[in-house]
């Protein structure tokens, strides 16, 4: 059980939140924990949801976007989103068991991917203070400086969403994986 109360419907939700919560459930077929229980504050559901959809828009791959959620899931120690991200990464993004576990260790088995989840796992471990020579590595893969700030903004929404299922203990509702087992 969560820290703070998880709405347990849409329409327990505060009103503000619910038409957002109408929405993923549309697209998705359900509201998955994350979202009801930051629906407590429709401001902070308003920010998680216009980054995914921005994001979303972006030029990353879907897959990329999985693998580099993974890694930070792993980096922060956040089990919910290793179970969320290790569910849609194989179902949606078609990761594969061994992609899945070299994203965890922070790597991948694609090389250009590898250079995008090492930054982000780079950025993660030292706060964002990486140096000139990871800006280079990331480039040399071949992404594009747009594409260098939208890992950057994954990072960031993906630290977000690790800190408040951290902090709030949200409940697990996708198959259980276990930070400890990379």
């Amino acid at each position: 059980m969560s820290r703070i109360p998880t709405p347990a419907t849409i329409e327990a939700a505060p009103e503000a939140s619910q038409p957002i919560l109408e929405a993923i459930k549309k697209q998705i077929g359900s509201v998955p924990n994350i979202f009801r229980l930051i629906s407590n504050s429709p401001a902070a559901l308003t920010g998680l949801t216009s980054l995914q959809g921005a994001l979303g828009k972006g030029t990353l791959t879907a897959a990329t976007r999985e693998r580099i959620a993974l890694a930070m899931a792993q980096a922060n120690g956040c089990d919910y989103c290793l179970s969320a991200h290790t569910f849609t990464g194989a179902k949606f993004a078609k990761l594969d068991e061994a992609e899945i576990a070299a994203n965890r260790n922070g790597t991948s088995n694609d090389p250009k991917a590898a250079a995008a989840v090492e930054f982000a796992r780079a950025l993660t471990t030292v706060r964002g203070s990486v140096g000139a020579d990871e800006i280079g590595k990331v480039r040399a893969a071949g992404y594009s400086d747009a594409e260098i700030v939208e890992i950057i903004a994954h990072v960031a929404l993906n630290t977000f969403t690790n800190y408040v299922n951290e902090a709030l203990d949200t409940e697990i509702d996708f198959p259980r994986i276990d930070q400890k087992a990379a």
